[in-house]
């Protein structure tokens, strides 16, 4: 199992970055174009415990291939979802928001994950890492450019 973590400051207030982060539709927004996100289906619009989403993408190996999560825990200013279907054989990834006294918002994510195919899937993780690195710097730049720019929609 290997743990990837990613962190990064909003010039926003936590309710601003929350509300923005828990709307479904901003998940095309925060992900990079070559991932080439699709929505498939949701259960919600907005992000709830027990809220089912079902995803397609070139997330690994710029593969398509189809996702399906469950949010399993859900509570102010974090919530995390894990991949009941997809091209991981373990995803479990927490949201967490921090606010401090200049109003700006630290957005953390943790993601627990394992590839599937045992010792052959492993030599492939510093693979996988790469990949989330630069997907989690889009994702960065792109909740900047939407919260301190006032873009969200």
């Amino acid at each position: 199992m290997r743990v990837f973590t990613n962190s990064f400051v909003v010039n926003c207030n936590i309710n601003k970055a929350w509300s923005f982060y828990t709307e479904v539709k901003h998940l095309q927004l925060i992900t990079p174009f070559e991932v080439n996100l699709q929505i498939i289906d949701t259960t919600s619009q907005n992000i709830s415990e027990g809220q089912e989403i079902w995803l397609s993408g070139k997330i690994i190996a710029k593969r398509r291939s189809r996702w399906h999560s469950r949010i399993t825990s859900f509570m102010p200013y974090e919530y995390t979802d894990e991949m009941l279907e997809g091209p991981f054989k373990k995803w479990k990834h927490k949201h967490m928001f921090y606010d401090n006294e200049r109003k700006q918002t630290k957005i953390l994510d943790e993601i627990e994950f394992e590839l599937p195919y045992g010792l052959f899937g492993r030599l492939f993780e510093g693979y996988a890492i790469k990949n989330l690195q630069k997907i989690f710097e889009h994702r960065r730049q792109a909740t900047i450019a939407a919260l301190e720019n006032n873009d969200a929609k």
